[in-house]
């Protein structure tokens, strides 16, 4: 439940429009609520400023529409991050009004507008074209928590001329995410280059020694930039949430 909902809901009390039982009812199970596969928090939105969202991979159809029609019965917009194309046909039959983002393997269900709280754009750029999947992760995301969002795509250091082509986005940028994988260098390049924070994501995109994104992982937790911080390998998701917490007005 938002905090404006909240709010709401106590005006409501406070001008005898609605009975104490009543609002007692719809407050009961604020805190979470146990459907049997799934404790759901949704207390998260108060707390943080952004609803629990769902890791789709190795949930089963049934447990993913059961805790989407949970949230969404309190109003909460969802969020379903790696599911694939064959489990998303079934969900968004049960929920025609969701919207399935094949690059990103994300599935969104907006009940309203997504709020805008962010105080300015946040830029996903991905080395390769191989990494897009995770920057698309990253920017479905970033879009659902309420920010601007840009991104460039195909920019790593073996044509480093492409990333400075686009010197003007990058300065006008409040967030910069910056996924790569093979040896992972492209954070440090733009880490060097802007006065901003850069979340470096490693991907498992690279031939045998990258060891599954490793590699990428290594070289982006030495970088010599300062302002570079690092989530886990492929994890789109968390730096889009970490992005959007900096960038909140």
């Amino acid at each position: 439940m938002k905090p404006d909902a909240i709010k709401e809901l106590l005006d409501s009390v406070k001008l005898g429009t609605l009975a104490v039982d009543d609002a007692l009812a719809q407050l009961r199970q604020l805190p979470f609520q146990d459907i049997g596969c799934a404790q759901i928090d949704h207390h998260r939105q108060l707390r943080q400023g952004m609803p629990e969202m769902i890791f789709g991979e190795g949930k089963t159809v049934e447990q993913i529409t059961a805790i989407t029609a949970a949230m969404a019965e309190r109003g909460s917009n969802v969020l379903v991050t790696r599911l694939d194309k064959e489990k998303a046909g079934h969900v968004m039959k049960m929920f025609p009004a969701a919207c399935y983002h094949a690059e990103a393997r994300c599935l969104t269900l907006e009940l309203h507008p997504p709020e805008q709280r962010g105080k300015g754009a946040i830029l996903v750029i991905s080395a390769g074209t191989s990494d897009i999947p995770v920057a698309s992760e990253a920017l479905v995301t970033a879009r659902f928590l309420g920010n601007q969002v840009d991104h460039v795509y195909d920019v790593g250091v073996a044509g480093i001329h492409r990333l400075l082509a686009r010197r003007e986005q990058l300065a006008a940028a409040a967030v910069i995410i910056v996924v790569a994988g093979m040896e992972g260098a492209l954070p440090s390049v733009v880490g060097g280059l802007v006065d901003k924070p850069v979340i470096a994501v490693p991907t498992s995109v690279g031939y045998g020694a990258s060891f599954g994104g490793i590699a990428a992982l290594l070289g982006m937790l030495n970088t010599c930039a300062s302002g570079v911080t690092v989530v886990n390998i492929d994890n789109g998701f968390g730096a889009a949430c970490a992005a959007s917490l900096i960038n909140r007005v």
